[in-house]
């Protein structure tokens, strides 16, 4: 049996101070990643079981027995927050690897969770090898398995997976095409989520999948399996039959159905593994572990452009298909197309400045933005001086130096404007979507700041034909100017603040001001009564 969390929060920072400011809908936490933390990702990492009588009688780690993945930016977020739990995460992998024969449990993710099929090769490549680069620093294995956003899947990131060296993946029940016993030429529906299968590509390379239980799974996610730990237990082991070769009865849900979507889900996982361990019925792996002693006997086809949210494929991300989240009666997602249609004409754009911008230099502009993600595990000053050295065989001005990480900053943000929760929901104003927009908003400004050239209105306007289902809300031009570009931040207004702690703080040269460092190079304060006078010269450095 193995039991797959799928781990996962957009990136809720905002895009000029990578920090996450309040989220009044996540009362009483600050925002939404403090409220899951406190429900889901804390509770898994310290789980509690109890006997009949209520008693604690154990307390695991349920990341070291289950199957897992978690969203990088979301690690991001924890390595800096709360390391106790970070640190509880990552020792839960080499717990794992203890148990399950060296397989580590957790997977990669594909970085920042855009869907895979609605992007070109290029960004394919960026979001797997960022997603690899990212796993490696923080568990310090290559991984075997990687979780597509959405489960989302095409032939082509079925190949950008097996060139970078993914064994496989995991994917939905209803995304398999049709599969046949390796030799014959028969092919036959689906029906055996139990084992896995192999899928021949194109290039000639292979990748194995996957295909989770759905009915189980979706008795996890919204029939209440999780109200009784040992019906949970009962239940996955049902689904084995009297086969001699090997079998896996294996689920997938959200990692958040485990506390934050049903409360105290983490005990229900907890005891349903312990059960299932004491029974003798069956025993606890994970993919890598069963992958490496179960004989592949099939191969499997997939449907193009499908995944596991949206019964019409990926069109959740593209149009008005019917798949939403709930909202008032009358209420459409007309807008999906729309947001799509300007945030593919902004990256087109953008891209042409990155290219015309990178061809002084004597690099592979792509190869540098593939390995940028180093700087973003380190988001500091210094790492991305250590980065260009590193990686650019000249000596560079300040200038071309700024330049340079403006426009890998760039290609950062084209690619965190596509993430999937933008269009996820049901309208136009969700914190999801007014966050993709900042995203948006903060490339307009770097390519400002590199071409002179000011995209925004030309941008708005395209967004105009994004309606709204909220009357008061206008359209997405009206979003736009109203929600995300009042929170774009310039230089001038960071030291504008600064100016202003400057008048009453005389200890201290250097102020920092969330992530961006002042220092004063002349500085005279002066007074008369109640009076304040500072006179002086400060630069400004942002630490991004």
């Amino acid at each position: 049996v193995c039991i797959h969390g799928h781990f996962y929060q957009p990136p809720r920072e905002n895009a000029w101070l990578d920090q996450i400011e309040l989220q009044e809908s996540a009362h009483p936490f600050h925002d939404w990643n403090e409220r899951i933390m406190r429900e889901c990702y804390e509770p898994n990492g310290f789980s509690r079981i109890l006997n009949g009588g209520g008693k604690i009688v154990d307390i695991v780690n349920n990341y070291a027995r289950m199957s897992f993945n978690f969203g990088p930016t979301l690690l991001h977020w924890i390595e800096k927050e709360h390391p106790a739990i970070y640190s509880a995460i990552q020792e839960a992998d080499k717990l794992s690897m203890d148990l399950f024969d060296g397989h580590g449990s957790a997977m990669a993710q594909v970085y920042n969770h855009l869907i895979m099929p609605l992007a070109d090769r290029r960004d394919k490549v960026s979001q797997v090898k960022w997603g690899i680069a990212d796993f490696e620093h923080r568990f310090g294995r290559k991984p075997e398995g990687m979780w597509l956003a959405e489960t989302a899947a095409d032939t082509e990131t079925l190949e950008v997976l097996a060139e970078n060296g993914i064994r496989f993946t995991l994917l939905a029940p209803n995304q398999a095409k049709r599969v046949r016993r390796i030799g014959t030429e028969e092919w036959e529906n689906f029906t055996d989520p139990r084992i896995p299968y192999r899928c021949k590509l194109p290039s000639g390379k292979e990748i194995y999948l996957f295909f989770y239980d759905g009915d189980r799974s979706q008795g996890i996610a919204f029939k209440g399996l999780l109200s009784d730990g040992k019906r949970f237990g009962e239940e996955l082991m049902s689904g084995l039959d009297g086969r001699e070769s090997p079998q896996m009865v294996h689920v997938a849900t959200d990692g958040e159905s485990y506390g934050h979507h049903h409360r105290h889900g983490d005990m229900a996982l907890a005891y349903c593994m312990r059960y299932i361990e004491n029974s003798g019925r069956a025993q606890i792996t994970n993919y890598s572990q069963f992958l490496s002693l179960c004989p592949i006997e099939f191969e499997a086809e997939i449907h193009e452009n499908s995944s596991w949210s949206c019964a019409h494929g990926v069109e959740r991300w593209r149009s008005n298909c019917g798949c939403h989240s709930g909202g008032e009666a009358g209420w459409t997602q007309e807008w999906r197309a729309p947001l799509r249609d300007a945030l593919d004409w902004l990256r087109d754009r953008a891209n042409e400045v990155f290219f015309e911008e990178m061809s002084p230099f004597p690099v592979d502009p792509d190869d540098l933005r593939n390995k940028y993600v180093e700087v973003q595990l380190h988001r500091n000053r210094e790492s991305k001086r250590e980065f260009l050295k590193k990686h650019i065989p000249e000596r560079l001005s300040k200038r071309e130096m700024t330049r340079l990480l403006r426009c890998l900053e760039l290609q950062k943000h084209t690619q965190f404007m596509y993430t999937s929760c933008g269009w996820f929901f049901n309208e136009l104003s969700g914190i999801e979507t007014v966050q993709i927009l900042q995203y948006a908003n903060r490339a307009i400004q770097l390519i400002k700041d590199l071409t002179g050239e000011n995209l925004d209105e030309e941008f708005a306007s395209r967004l105009a034909l994004a309606k709204s289902n909220i009357p008061s809300q206008g359209d997405g031009q009206q979003i736009y100017q109203k929600q995300v570009m009042p929170r774009q931040l310039t230089l001038t207004q960071v030291g504008m603040h600064y100016a202003v702690d400057a008048l009453f703080d005389s200890g201290r040269e250097t102020v920092q001001v969330l992530n961006y460092e002042c220092t004063s190079e002349h500085l005279e304060r002066h007074r008369a009564g109640i009076q304040l006078l500072a006179i002086g010269k400060t630069v400004v450095n942002s630490n991004v």
